[in-house]
């Protein structure tokens, strides 16, 4: 059930964060992936900064939202550079 939870929570969150980043929808499975990596980083870097969420369903999907807007704005500047 927990491996459910991650993927709905991952869903959730790449889908945020596509609206917050005011960039289009990957499709489910797009915003699966990107929700999922944003979890990773955003789990990182909230242990990196000694920070931490309480609040289980709710904090992990405001973690996994602020890691997705940062690999967004990261897949974004690589994109920039490239043209």
């Amino acid at each position: 059930m927990g491996f459910l939870w991650f993927i709905l929570i991952g869903l959730a969150a790449g889908w945020l964060a596509g609206r917050l980043m005011r960039g289009s929808s990957f499709g489910a499975v797009g915003d699966i992936v990107v929700g999922v990596v944003g979890a990773l980083i955003g789990g990182f870097l909230f242990r990196t900064l000694g920070l931490s969420i309480r609040g289980g369903l709710l904090g992990s999907l405001i973690v996994a939202t602020i890691g997705a807007v940062v690999l967004l704005f990261l897949l974004r500047f690589v994109e920039r550079g490239k043209a």
